[in-house]
């Protein structure tokens, strides 16, 4: 009974999300058209720090809940997930991802900083004062270099071509994120307890299972943008919410205590999030992602969860 309960409310969690997504992308895109900015700075930075709220949410609970190690275990499998699974998914529902932005002038060095930064700064299994200040310096670097690279005369021209949001639109938005938190969380909620009644360890849980639901509103807000047509939001989404989450959500949860950093981590899953940074890279050099590709990041995220079956129950 247990089981089917929770199963029901992760149903129901998981609709929520999937309206509550579309209200918060169509209300960010009308407002940052508003303001000037173009559709892939919007999934960068406004959908991107939407979309990351679980994670920041969840991984500071962890911490005053004395099971830390959830956090690295949540942004190491978020990231995964974000590239393995959200942009696999998104290449194979529109077929190709067609990329109008040249993310490599900006975006990509930042994301492949981010993981690299991360892979040295968890390499001796101690996550300092001193690093947390410098992750969040890196997240306010990022979003001061991500509106700057767009020009003021494309900014104006594309404010002149939008309609101005009414309150409606700024309420949307507002909603949106809150429904998109809750139905996150009770997502989150529902799926550990699933996973519990299995009996999975925890830190397989934290990589699985709590990553996975944290990555619900990527993988949501990119599969709505791509089958609407709007593949740059999708990738942007991606882009800014790895860095917002290896930024972010390592560098504030430890502001509050000390994080404790998983030796299997750091052995397989830690060089595998880097390992799939890098592929994103090449697979966006040409400015596009094919289904194949896809088919191929869809393949990374197979062997990811097959791995944490195997120790799942060691």
């Amino acid at each position: 009974m247990d089981a089917l309960l929770y199963f029901g409310l992760f149903v129901v969690s998981l609709l929520v999300l999937l309206k509550a997504s579309d209200w918060f992308i169509d209300s960010a895109e009308r407002i940052g058209l508003s303001l000037g900015v173009s559709p892939f700075i919007i999934g960068v930075t406004i959908v991107a720090f939407g979309t990351s709220l679980p994670e920041l949410a969840t991984s500071i609970a962890s911490v005053f809940s004395g099971e830390s190690e959830i956090v690295v275990g949540n942004v190491v499998g978020s990231n995964i997930t974000n590239i393995a699974l959200v942009l696999g998914l998104a290449a194979l529902v529109v077929g190709k991802i067609e990329l109008e932005y040249n993310i490599w002038h900006i975006d990509m060095p930042f994301l492949w900083g981010s993981a690299f930064l991360l892979w040295f700064a968890l390499s001796d299994f101690h996550f300092s004062l001193f690093e947390s200040l410098l992750f969040l310096t890196g997240i306010v670097i990022f979003l001061a270099y991500s509106f700057r690279s767009q020009g003021k005369e494309e900014a104006e021209e594309i404010a002149e071509e939008s309609d101005k949001p009414g309150w409606k639109t700024y309420g949307m938005l507002l909603l949106g994120g809150i429904l998109v938190y809750f139905g996150a969380d009770y997502t989150i909620f529902s799926i550990i307890q699933l996973s519990e009644i299995a009996g999975i360890n925890p830190e397989v849980i934290a990589l699985s299972a709590v990553a996975l639901g944290t990555s619900l509103p990527e993988v949501i807000v990119s599969l709505n943008a791509a089958r609407r047509g709007k593949a740059s939001i999708a990738v942007g989404n991606v882009l800014g919410s790895n860095i917002f989450n290896t930024y972010i959500v390592m560098g504030i949860p430890s502001l509050f205590g000390k994080l404790e950093v998983p030796a299997n981590i750091n052995e397989l899953y830690l060089p595998l999030m880097v390992g799939m940074t890098i592929l994103f890279g090449i697979m966006t050099n040409n400015r596009k992602i094919t289904r194949a590709e896809g088919a191929v990041l869809l393949l990374f995220y197979a062997f990811f969860f097959a791995e944490l079956l195997d120790g799942a129950f060691k």
